[in-house]
């Protein structure tokens, strides 16, 4: 897991002092959705004004941590969506985060994510289990990123978040197209997943990612090889296998931890992982 802010604040610090050459892109992502509604009057925008100079903020201070990757819906594998995430780090096993739809002042807060370190993971009931995707895939694919900090830095962030899990729901569905009905927060939240495989995730989602924000998920996967051992098997990396048109492939390293407790158990060994 990714430290606290003061953590985060001298790791940025550090690698600055090395140079800023070969940074992760921080591009613009503009969201698609207009949201159906008047304009806001002055008098509104004169309370916002004093608020803004009146009332705390504090819980949002924090959230100083900006991670993209790109989700797919549980219930549905082949509705995805690009997330930005804006987040706090609580402690050493618990962050939690903020979804947008972009990176800008219009962005829409579209879900919420709560990350555990696999200490907390592994204490939670079977049940509790299956709303909590693995983040390996996410970090060896090098879907993940942080952006705008120097290489060194992103890398360092992403190998703290090694063999972690998350919680995420979407409450949002800010996709363009709606199918005639307002572009409004309708409907159930839908639990989010992971991309686990080569394969899974629509390439243009990645690509258009990639183009907007000066990123080379290809060449930040290849320098994420090193963390490849740090890896353990993790639970619901086979959860949506098969559930994806076109072919997929293995991510090094990425191992479902049931599948691993199969063949332990096959061999005769024993394990303590529920």
């Amino acid at each position: 897991m990714f430290e606290k802010r003061n953590s985060a604040a001298t790791l940025l610090t550090g690698a600055l002092i090395i140079g800023l050459a070969g940074c992760t892109g921080a591009g613009m992502r503009q969201s698609g959705v207009d949201v159906p509604g008047r304009a806001e009057s002055g008098k509104t925008q004169a309370l916002e004004a004093g608020a803004a100079m009146m009332q705390t903020n504090e819980p949002l201070e924090p959230m100083n941590v900006y991670l993209v990757g790109f989700h797919p819906m549980k219930k549905n594998p082949s509705h995805q969506m690009e997330a930005h995430h804006f987040c706090t780090q609580l402690n050493k096993d618990f962050a939690q985060c903020a979804l947008f739809d972009g990176n800008t002042a219009k962005a829409h807060l579209n879900g919420i994510e709560y990350i555990i370190s696999e200490r907390l993971f592994e204490q939670l009931s079977n049940v509790e289990k299956q709303y909590w995707h693995p983040h390996n895939g996410e970090i060896l694919s090098g879907q993940l990123v942080a952006p705008g900090l120097p290489d060194q830095a992103d890398h360092e962030l992403m190998k703290s978040k090694m063999n972690s899990y998350g919680k995420t729901w979407h409450t949002w569905d800010t996709n363009p197209d709606h199918g005639g009905e307002p572009s409004l927060p309708l409907g159930e939240p839908s639990l989010a997943w992971s991309f686990n495989r080569f394969g899974q995730a629509h390439a243009e989602l990645i690509d258009e990612r990639d183009r907007r924000m000066g990123i080379d998920t290809d060449e930040r996967r290849k320098a994420r090889q090193d963390l490849v051992p740090l890896a353990n098997p993790q639970r619901g990396v086979d959860a949506l296998r098969g559930q994806f048109s076109g072919p997929t492939e293995p991510i090094p390293g990425v191992v479902d931890s049931m599948v691993d407790k199969g063949a332990d158990q096959r061999r005769g060994a024993t394990t303590s992982t529920p």
